[in-house]
């Protein structure tokens, strides 16, 4: 029996049980830029009975009852040395792979599919922005809640509190989610035309594991280590 409820937030939902991110994925219930909503909630914004949805949820735990791996037990360090070797990593390769195969694919085919001028720019502006938005962090962020976690007290820091820091990185989060769905909706959730190249059909599997990956790291920030931030920030703020 568990414990889940459509009050719960959708990021508590897998922050706790990772592997039900496969059906939010498929569910297509964002549970990244999303998880601070109620499971009821992000279900009626996609229009689904949440009882059902959560009726399917407890029967994925029954059936899977294995303890799971917990993000939450890492410490922050831990998490952000997890984030940049797993997502930053995969990010750093795999955008320029994308940009070359949406390029090739639009430049070929971009008359007889206008969509893929649209999927084109849409995702060369979404990589501009990743690859600043992987810098700040990487260079800015995570160095600064490595230095809180070691530190007794807040440290002062030179660009303000990292709550205020947070909140860009999460306005950031929000864009690139958006860019996301424009993606789907322009590829048909990702299905290749019947006359599709194989190039073709490699940038929509490309685009769909970048979606899901995206989905995953942004939850990893906005619902573990970003919360955990800002408290531990508060905390020692009052010592």
């Amino acid at each position: 029996m568990t414990t889940l409820q459509i009050n719960n937030t959708v990021g508590a939902i897998v922050r706790d049980r990772p592997s039900l991110s496969r059906l939010f994925e498929q569910a297509q219930v964002d549970y990244c830029c999303g998880g601070k909503k109620t499971l009821a909630e992000a279900c009626a914004q996609r229009g689904i009975d949440p009882q059902v949805f959560l009726a399917q949820l407890e029967a994925y735990i029954a059936a899977t009852p294995a303890p799971e791996s917990n993000l939450s037990d890492l410490s922050l360090t831990e998490l952000a040395n997890h984030i940049e070797q797993i997502h930053h990593a995969y990010l750093h390769t795999e955008l320029p792979r994308l940009e070359k195969l949406v390029t090739k694919v639009a430049t070929v085919h971009g008359e007889k599919e206008p969509r893929l001028r649209q999927i084109q720019d849409i995702f060369l502006a979404i990589a501009a922005e990743l690859t600043t938005h992987l810098m700040k962090e990487e260079q800015v962020l995570f160095p600064m809640i490595r230095q809180l976690e070691a530190s007794d007290t807040v440290p002062v820091f030179h660009c303000g509190t990292l709550a205020n820091l947070i909140q860009q990185m999460e306005l950031e989060h929000e864009e690139t989610g958006a860019a996301l769905v424009q993606l789907r909706q322009l590829t048909d959730n990702f299905t290749p035309p019947d006359w599709a190249c194989n190039t073709y059909r490699a940038m929509l599997d490309a685009l769909h594991t970048f979606e899901q990956d995206m989905h995953q790291h942004v939850h990893k920030e906005n619902n573990l280590l970003f919360p955990q931030a800002i408290a531990l920030e508060q905390t020692k703020g009052k010592r």
